[in-house]
C-alpha cells in the first residue's frame, strides 16, 4: 500500500511516517517510480509504535525493542528492558488513576456544593 492508504489506515500522518522510517522503526519498499510500498502489516507495526510513543518511550528505546515484539525472542538484557519499560507505565498508570480519582472528588464535591443549583461555569 503507498504512504497515504498507511496512513489513513493507522491513523497517522505522512510526515509522521516518514519519521518513523527516518528513525529505522517502519520499513518500505520501493515501486520503480520511487514511491514507497508499505506491506498490511505496517498498519499493526504503526499502531503500535503509536501506542508505545503515547506510553512515553523515546524512539531509540522503541528502534531497541522491537526485534522483540516482532520475533518474540529476546536476549536478557532486552527483557530487561522491556521490564523497566512496562513497570514504567505501570507506575506512570497509578499515577494518573490517582490524577483521576481526585479530579473525580473535586467533581462531587462541586455538586454536592451547589445542591440543587445550577453550576455556574468558570468564567461566567
Amino acid at each position: 500500500m503507498r504512504i497515504g492508504q498507511l496512513a489513513r489506515r493507522s491513523g497517522v500522518s505522512v510526515r509522521a511516517l516518514r519519521y518513523y522510517e527516518e528513525q529505522r522503526l517502519l520499513e518500505s519498499t520501493r515501486t520503480p517510480g520511487g514511491q514507497r510500498d508499505y506491506s498490511d502489516a505496517a498498519v499493526e507495526r504503526v499502531r503500535l509504535i503509536q501506542d508505545l510513543y503515547t506510553a512515553g518511550l523515546s524512539s531509540r528505546t522503541i528502534l531497541e525493542l522491537l526485534p522483540c515484539v516482532s520475533t518474540g525472542m529476546a536476549t536478557s538484557a532486552m527483557l530487561d528492558m522491556l521490564t523497566k519499560e512496562r513497570d514504567s507505565i505501570a507506575e506512570r498508570v497509578q499515577n494518573l488513576n490517582r490524577a483521576k480519582s481526585k479530579l473525580d472528588r473535586v467533581i462531587e464535591n462541586v455538586r454536592k456544593a451547589a445542591g440543587n443549583k445550577e453550576v455556574q461555569q468558570v468564567g461566567s
